[in-house]
């Protein structure tokens, strides 16, 4: 229970760290979610990863880490860090809600269904491979259900009232985008993977158990900020946005960095508290852990989205279907880790 109560602090953070950037007054969007990607996975993973190894030791565990583990994760951060970019502009076009309940369908479905396929699986002749497969399904039709209600709440409002909810609000682009963030964002599991042997230099070293993936953090997410930065850093040289450092007052600025870096620190503690969650639940049962990061992080996320006033104006049948859809995207995460 103490695991999966750091598990649920961890899906506050992914669902909520969005919820600063409202705040966030004439900056672009690659503007303020370049300053978040300073914040999450540049500075904080060395700061948490310094605070939590025995002191002094951090240099030597890196130095000994095994290299191929240490340029794996990196490279599969670069990939998971496009999930995470396009992961913020699905939610840019779809809102909250309606943006994280598709992605984390998504990741749940496709990072289950993915990795067994590559390996050259028939999932038909398995038990679990029959599982895998029935979950999948649910989880698509899950989304299928919520993507249908973004459709209806698309036709109900008025063009003033969907930018009311969500200034940008593009359902097709945001679907598409969705689909490529749900795939790239799988990498995070498989940079974790590839950083094990990090994580046992880091025990060698005294590291509590509790935090031994931290080092391992530092180079998973130093990669996802390489492929952040270049495309932030490139649209904003070619919208003109770079501008936007320097063109607002210092009070302005201040606010903006300010609530830039509180949404990355709020999205960190998904990072930080899955890893010391995961690390309590019983070997038996660590499977089920992702279940319960992808189902509370859709709860969590449709908190923000009725909070918001993202559904405002829609009929019954819209907002029922989207908790119907909901409901269905949270119980196949649980079927899918059945196998």
């Amino acid at each position: 229970m103490f695991g999966i109560l750091l598990i649920a602090i961890g899906s506050i953070g992914a669902a909520s760290f969005y919820v600063p950037f409202r705040k966030v007054k004439g900056w672009a969007w690659e503007s303020y979610w370049l300053s978040m990607a300073v914040s999450v996975w540049l500075i904080l993973p060395v700061v948490f990863a310094l605070l939590t190894v025995p002191q002094g030791t951090l240099l030597d565990i890196i130095h000994d880490a095994p290299s191929r583990a240490k340029w794996l994760t990196f490279m599969f951060g670069i990939l998971y860090g496009i999930g995470g970019l396009t992961f913020g502009l699905a939610i840019r076009y779809m809102g909250i809600a309606l943006g994280q309940s598709l992605i984390f369908g998504l990741v749940a479905a496709l990072g289950t269904l993915i990795p067994p396929i590559v390996a050259g699986e028939n999932l038909l002749t398995t038990r679990s491979g029959i599982l895998t497969i029935v979950g999948v399904s649910i989880a698509l039709a899950g989304i299928v259900i919520v993507a249908y209600a973004g459709i209806l709440k698309n036709r109900n409002l008025t063009e003033e009232e969907r930018k009311e909810a969500v200034k940008e609000f593009a359902l097709k682009k945001g679907i598409l985008i969705a689909i490529l963030s749900s795939v790239m964002s799988s990498c995070f599991a498989y940079g974790f993977a590839s950083g094990k042997p990090i994580e046992i230099v880091a025990a060698q070293y005294g590291t509590n158990p509790f935090f031994v993936s931290n080092p391992t953090l530092i180079f998973l997410l130093c990669g996802a900020f390489i492929s952040n930065s270049v495309y932030c850093i490139t649209m904003n040289i070619k919208n003109g946005t770079y501008r936007d450092y320097t063109r607002v007052s210092t009070g302005v600025l201040l606010n903006n960095l300010g609530f830039s870096f509180l949404a990355g620190f709020i999205l960190f503690i998904q990072f930080h508290f899955y890893g010391m969650g995961k690390s309590q639940v019983p070997t038996g049962m660590q499977a089920y852990s992702w279940s319960i990061l992808m189902a509370l992080n859709i709860v969590m996320s449709n908190f923000w989205g009725f909070f918001f006033g993202e559904w405002k104006g829609t009929g019954r049948r819209t907002i029922v279907l989207l908790v119907i859809g909901c409901v269905i995207l949270i119980l196949s995460t649980f079927i899918i880790k059945l196998s």
